[in-house]
């Protein structure tokens, strides 16, 4: 739950904070009338992702056996892909986003109705499909469909309310150490859900003829059974925080490894990096 929550407030406000950039910069330059297309556009972009997050659930409750896995287990890989790359662009581009945003908006403004609708679609749609695949995939990979989907959405509707107070001008914090960190917690999120993926296939023997070679990545890497109880409130928490499993396979904890160790590596360096040329 912990895990979601922090998911649906970073992507939350990643989205909410685009939103009120864009209506700033409408107020700003008297155009307060093209509200209604800003959140059509928004609107358009939260109810596909909605409908992207049913569709995975129905389509994995429809599926036969082996499929289902297969779903999962894939999606759960394309959503660590999409996740770490939204990890980086917003460390990258956070600190152009509003430029590159009003620029957009006055474009749009010298064009039509869809294009502004457009602007507001495409910038929240990023958002939203990231934040819809991710959160599935960490909810599978918890095992709990309740009580991930209570923390995102408590994680969005704080977002929600944050963004409004932040664009009111009421609500000032530090936005780049907030991203920084949340960022970092979420690599390790990552990395959890990309092991659960890989557990998933091989699970439905997707790894077979790896297997077959290396028989030793179907031992398993490490058993804690004995000191942290399966289903116990410690085996809970980390479960559902960073997808911790006490019996992983020597082949999901090298996928944990290959991903978190250099990504991790390689956030840290850029932060560092960034704030050498700011010294």
């Amino acid at each position: 739950m912990l895990a979601n929550f922090l998911i649906g407030l970073r992507e939350g406000l990643e989205a909410a904070l685009i939103v009120g950039i864009l209506a700033g910069y409408l107020v700003k330059t008297g155009n307060r009338k093209e509200f209604g297309k800003l959140f059509a556009g928004v609107g358009a972009a939260v109810a596909i992702s909605i409908m992207i997050g049913f569709g995975l659930t129905y389509a994995v409750s429809e599926a036969p056996a082996g499929i289902n896995e297969l779903i999962a287990g894939t999606t759960s890989i394309i959503a660590v892909v999409f996740v770490t790359w939204m990890i980086f662009w917003m460390a990258a581009q956070s600190k152009t986003l509003g430029k590159e945003l009003r620029g957009k908006v006055d474009q749009a403004l010298k064009t039509s109705t869809l294009t502004l609708v457009g602007v507001a679609f495409f910038a929240v749609i990023r958002e939203g499909v990231e934040t819809a695949v991710f959160l599935w995939s960490a909810t599978k990979a918890t095992g709990d469909e309740t009580n991930p989907l209570l923390g995102a959405t408590i994680g969005l509707l704080v977002a929600t309310v944050m963004g409004y107070l932040i664009y009111r001008g009421v609500l000032k914090f530090n936005l780049g150490s907030f991203f920084k960190y949340t960022g970092a917690f979420l690599i390790v999120v990552a990395a959890g859900i990309l092991a659960y993926g890989v557990h998933e296939l091989q699970e439905i023997g997707i790894f077979a003829p790896l297997e077959s070679a290396f028989p030793i990545l179907t031992s398993n890497a490490y058993d804690v059974s004995g000191i942290i109880e399966k289903d116990g409130v410690v085996h809970s928490v980390l479960k559902g925080t960073i997808s911790f499993r006490v019996t992983p396979t020597n082949l999901e904890a090298i996928a944990w490894m290959l991903y978190a160790i250099p990504v991790s590596i390689i956030y840290a360096l850029g932060y560092r990096t960034a704030t050498k040329s700011k010294a």
